[in-house]
């Protein structure tokens, strides 16, 4: 390895935030550890200069922190994420600064280095997946390419916005990143993570082309849309932004006609039953594929979300999936705070008083899917807002 490559040498760390600096955050950018569907998120470092428009940091109140700082140390950040009550070894899946910055920025990647480090040399085979949108060089990749044990996966966001506004970052750049992480893949896998898609914005039949392009140079890809919050709502309104949608919603917004013209692009006319590159719509579909896993979310019971999965995926997936036991779930959900029935359907455990964490939690613990049942998930709608879909059924048919 180059001496001076930043992996090289861990001396050059970023500067650690004070007490009273931290106690200024929103107390949810202070807490390092959060749980997410793809896994339990380390975001011990905050602040990014990319001002990508749709960014979550606009919900965490620092979207205005241009330069990345440090809440502690890369140690005692993973002390607190293999020690944390939901992490179980080589089960949970993790993420790395997919918060509050880009894990490649050149002040951030020896801290991205040093903890993927830090979790391989404790002999973790846990998925870890590193999502950036920036600049990933050979070099970087002969990092990568040097952990032992952990299951990684770096996932490159790339959307096509050519609107400077709401982009700034030059989609060219994570392009050319994909091209060299997938050249130079060996013990790690990547991503195409094509988002966020927003009708007539960047879902042309030119964008279209151009991610199915990219997908040639990625083991596979995932497709996905817009956090439109209120919060980004609003700074959209103030910087005299384009609205892409009239309402906001707490998840994501594909509307049906978009997701029917990503898939009619990638479909390959010589096989109905073949596309260009292997799609999927979860991101724990596409990191598991590439790494020749099952689904460690248990989409598998959710079957609608399966009709487009390669042939072989889709039999791993069946392979692994089984219903967990009812007694024991729900014994399980008990303790976690459950209220109400639970119930395991053969789509998902259903429960009732969970929030998101202990829902994950049970999740990954059992591959199957864990879902509330005051939000439910419409058929066909794939966890995703109602906004451009049909409204479900009274009688909750599809």
């Amino acid at each position: 390895m180059n001496p001076n490559h930043p992996a090289a040498s861990h001396r050059r760390t970023l500067p650690l935030l004070d007490q009273r600096q931290i106690a200024a955050l929103k107390p949810e950018l202070a807490e390092v550890i959060e749980y997410r569907k793809s896994g339990l998120s380390l975001n011990h470092v905050i602040g990014c200069p990319l001002d990508c428009g749709y960014c979550v940091r606009h919900l965490f109140d620092n979207y205005a922190m241009k330069t990345p700082r440090a809440l502690m140390s890369d140690e005692e950040a993973v002390a607190q994420l293999v020690g944390h009550r939901y992490f179980q070894p080589h089960r949970t899946p993790v993420q790395i600064f997919n918060r509050a910055t880009d894990p490649m920025l050149p002040p951030v990647k020896p801290h991205t280095f040093h903890v993927l480090r830090l979790l391989d040399q404790q002999g973790l085979t846990n998925h870890v997946l590193v999502i950036t949108r920036w600049r990933v060089e050979p070099e970087d990749c002969a990092v990568l390419n040097s952990f032992r044990n952990i299951t990684l996966t770096v996932l490159v966001t790339h959307s096509g916005i050519d609107d400077p506004r709401i982009e700034p970052a030059d989609s060219r750049i994570a392009a050319a990143s994909l091209r060299t992480l997938h050249a130079h893949a060996r013990r790690y896998r990547t991503v195409l993570y094509w988002r966020p898609i927003v009708p007539g914005l960047n879902d042309t039949p030119t964008h279209l082309a151009r991610a199915r392009e990219l997908a040639e140079h990625a083991h596979a890809t995932v497709f996905t849309s817009l956090f439109y919050r209120d919060e980004i709502a609003a700074y959209y309104q103030a910087n005299g932004l384009p609205s892409p949608y009239e309402d906001t919603a707490r998840r994501k917004i594909l509307p049906e006609d978009s997701e029917a013209r990503v898939l009619a692009a990638f479909h390959r006319a010589d096989d109905p039953d073949a596309r260009f590159g292997a799609l999927f719509r979860k991101t724990s579909c596409a990191v598991t594929y590439a790494h020749g896993r099952a689904d460690y979310n248990g989409h598998y019971g959710i079957r609608e979300l399966c009709d487009i999965c390669p042939r072989a995926q889709l039999n791993l997936c069946a392979d692994a999936w089984r219903a967990p036991d009812a007694a024991e779930v729900a014994e399980q959900a008990r303790t976690l705070g459950a209220t109400g029935e639970v119930e395991v359907t053969e789509r998902a455990i259903v429960v009732e008083g969970l929030d998101e964490p202990p829902r994950y939690y049970l999740q990954h613990t059992h591959g199957y899917q864990c879902h509330d049942r005051a939000k439910p998930h419409h058929h066909r709608r794939h966890g995703r807002a109602d906004i451009g879909w049909p409204a479900p059924a009274r009688d909750g048919t599809p």
